[in-house]
Order: C-alpha cells, then structure tokens, then sequence
C-alpha cells in the first residue's frame, strides 16, 4: 500500500496553491511512492522534483503543461478525467490569462519546493515548445511560414496514425455519435461541397489545403479543377502523391504557398477549412478577407469553417500551453468577429451552421487513435511529441463541451452573378 505522508503530503499543499484550491482534486503519488488526495480521483505522477521545479518557475498552465511534455510528470489513466479534474480547479476554471499567484503565495510554494529538495535553476523548456519569434514580426510571412511548420511539419506518418484514412484535420460532420470517423469526414467533405455549389469545370482555390483531402473528393465526385495552397512542405509532399496515385493530377494541383500570394484568380468557390485560426485578427483578418473577395468570381461562394472563442471578452492566455506547444502564433476570433470581418469586406452571409459538439466526437475520435497507436506514434515523432498532442486534443474536446470554444461554417457570396438559392435546401 502506498505511503499517505511525507513528500505527497507537502506536494499537494504546493500544487492545492498553484491551483487557486483548498484541496486538490487528484490522487497524487510522488516520486518516493507516497500519494496524496482523494483516492477515488483521478491519478497524476510527479516522478521527479524536476516537475515542481518546472511549476516553480512557471506556476501555472505552462509549468504543468512543460512537465507533463518532459515526462516529469504522467496521467497514466484516462486523459480526459484527469484534466477535467484539473480544469474545475479554483484558477484553473477560469478562462483568459492566468492570475499570478501572490508575494505570500509564491513564498509558501518556494518554501515546500526548498523542503522538499527541489529548489534549483529553471529547467529548459522540452524540445517540442515553439520558438517562431526570431523568424520576424507576428503574422509576417516568414515567421507564419515557421508556424504552421512547427504544428504540421512533425512527420506525415504520425498524422496518419492519429487522423486514420480521411487524412482529415479539422471538425467531422456526425450523423449520431454512433458515426465513425472516416464517414463523418467523408459527410463534412461532401456537406462543404454542396454549400459550395460545385458543379463540374468549376475552379476552386482550396486555402491551407492540408494533405489534399478535400481536393480529391471535390475533383473525384464534383468534377472540378483544384488549386491546394499549404504552407507545410510535408503535407504539399503527400497531397500531390494522393493527387497522383488517383489519377487525378490534371485537375488538382497543390502549391507550397502563401494565401497572400495567390494571384491568378478569379475562381468559382473558395475553401477554407480550418485554416483562419493562423490568421490573426485585427488587420489580419480583414486583409484574410480582402484577399479571398478579391481572387472570388461575382457570384462565387466562400465557405470559412473556423474555431471561435466563445468564452466572452477575455481573450486565451498566449503564454498557455497550446499557443506554446501546438498553435503558435494561433489566435481563435468569435463569431461575431468573424461575420464582421466578412460582412465589412463585401460578403453577403448565406449561412452560418454551429459545430461545436461534433468537434468534441472528432477529438475524442483522434485520441482514441493516437493511443491505441501509441508505440508507432511515439517512434514516428517523439515521445514529446505524442503527449503534446494527447494533451491538446483531450483539453481541445473538454473546452468545445464546455461551450468555451465552438467551430462555425460559415459560408459567403461575392455579390454580383447567379443569386444564392431561396432556401438551404439546396444543400443540407
């Protein structure tokens, strides 16, 4: 039987206050086999003083998140319990950046950490944290460039194992959540296409086209030409290869490219699917829709799938472990930011469908497979790698079920040409 005194005891108290808690509501076992905290909840490892040292110098989010990458600390159960716990947690619960701890706070902590034998220099951050800021000023194309390199440059096979056959990476369309993966990304593909308006000969300009997925579908079942711009030299790589291996690379092809450089318009519809979250806002977003009104024929559709921050006016803290570890640069607008910024740039709103809770099933789903894959993912990537993914994608589900972030389709006309259906038939 575990021990229920010593170092437990005195780490819970230190973790009970970068919590913002009374009592921590997990089973901690420390690194000499003591545990601490209610034994029915959910278990957290502190396998080495190595980890307080990390929550020391960066008592919060980041300091637990750089433990948990390292592999000082480990959630040896189910993922989404333990950061649910988490989560509910006094500061923890709070969206938007996260409050300093006190002058007495820090004292308390800085004197369980001497006790406990852990006081020392700040550990390096692990390998897999971002470092794009000395590749320019924010949303400059060089250092964009080195962003979306950093999340989707980490190995085409690792992607495999964790997206499964679709090759899909953004939010599924369920019918019940019953619906496997592979078809639930075949209906949201589809469900894109029909509010596109696709008819054969069209052409259409596919932004952050990922591994080419919805390419194949339009030009195999629409009959359209496609033009894929990414700016992941590994996805453009496999995209053109699945282009080729369908027979399909006189109707598809895919550039390594930035959106902003695009200039052989006009096309007939564009695709965006999960792609402006890399934008920016502010100017950003506005010169995002400059640009994609300016490359659109009149008439022609517009269909932006994008994630929105729901929780109200305070904005994510950019100093938190996803813009640190998984969407540097990353930066979620609302929905009413996002309709602003279409409707202010010459776009008529046609449609706007909410998916928050299919994007929960789709992350649940991707989990689901990273872990009964965890051996080949760990070898494709890191072991870094697969717990910053396991990490993000259970805290990405549990904050779209919490209704603190939601994913909107929205889809737009230039004005001007063939007027929009009267009802929404035409596609659903």
């Amino acid at each position: 039987m575990a021990k229920t005194t010593g170092v437990a005891s005195r780490l819970a108290g230190a973790l009970a206050i970068v919590l913002g808690t009374q009592e921590i509501p997990l089973r901690l076992r420390a690194w000499d086999g003591s545990e601490a905290g209610p034994a029915d909840a959910p278990k957290i490892e502190f396998r080495s003083r190595r980890a307080l040292r990390r929550i020391l110098w960066s008592p919060g989010q980041l300091g637990l998140s750089r433990a948990y990458v390292a592999g000082d600390i480990d959630a040896p159960g189910d993922i989404f319990a333990t950061f649910a716990a988490l989560s509910s947690a006094g500061k923890f619960a709070e969206p938007g950046p996260f409050r300093p701890l006190t002058a007495r706070e820090i004292w308390t902590l800085v004197t369980a950490a001497v006790r406990l034998g852990a006081l020392g220099p700040n550990p390096a951050p692990p390998p897999e944290e971002a470092r794009v800021t000395r590749y320019g000023k924010r949303h400059s194309k060089g250092r964009d460039a080195a962003a979306i390199s950093h999340h989707y440059d980490v190995g085409n096979d690792f992607y495999a194992l964790v997206l499964g056959p679709s090759m899909v990476y953004s939010c599924a369309v369920w019918n019940d959540e019953s619906t496997g993966l592979d078809a639930a990304q075949a209906a949201k593909l589809d469900l894109v296409c029909r509010k596109l308006g696709l008819k054969p000969g069209m052409r259409v300009l596919d932004v952050g086209c990922g591994w080419g997925s919805f390419a194949l579908h339009a030009a195999r079942n629409y009959g359209v030409d496609v033009v894929g711009v990414t700016l992941s030299t590994e996805q453009a790589a496999l995209a053109r290869k699945r282009a080729a291996d369908a027979g399909l690379t006189d109707r598809i092809e895919i550039r390594v490219q930035d959106y902003r450089d695009v200039d052989d318009g006009p096309f007939d519809a564009i695709s965006s699917i999960g792609m402006s979250e890399h934008v920016g806002g502010g100017e950003q977003i506005r010169h995002y829709v400059s640009q994609l009104q300016g490359l659109l024929r009149p008439g022609g559709r517009l269909l932006n799938h994008a994630i929105s921050w729901n929780a109200g006016p305070t904005a994510p803290d950019p100093d938190s472990f996803i813009p640190r570890y998984v969407f540097p640069d990353g930066e979620m607008l609302s929905l009413s930011e996002m309709l602003g910024a279409l409707e202010s740039g010459g776009l008529e709103v046609l449609d706007v469908e909410a998916l928050r809770r299919h994007y929960a099933l789709t992350l649940r789903a991707w989990v689901k497979n990273l872990e009964e894959h965890w051996d080949e993912a760990v070898q494709s990537a890191s072991l870094g790698r697969a717990r910053v993914w396991r990490l993000y994608m259970a805290a990405s589900a549990l904050g779209f079920e919490a209704g603190l972030t939601g994913v909107n389709q929205v889809l737009v006309q230039r004005p001007g040409g063939a007027e929009p259906p009267l009802r929404r038939t035409a596609w659903l």
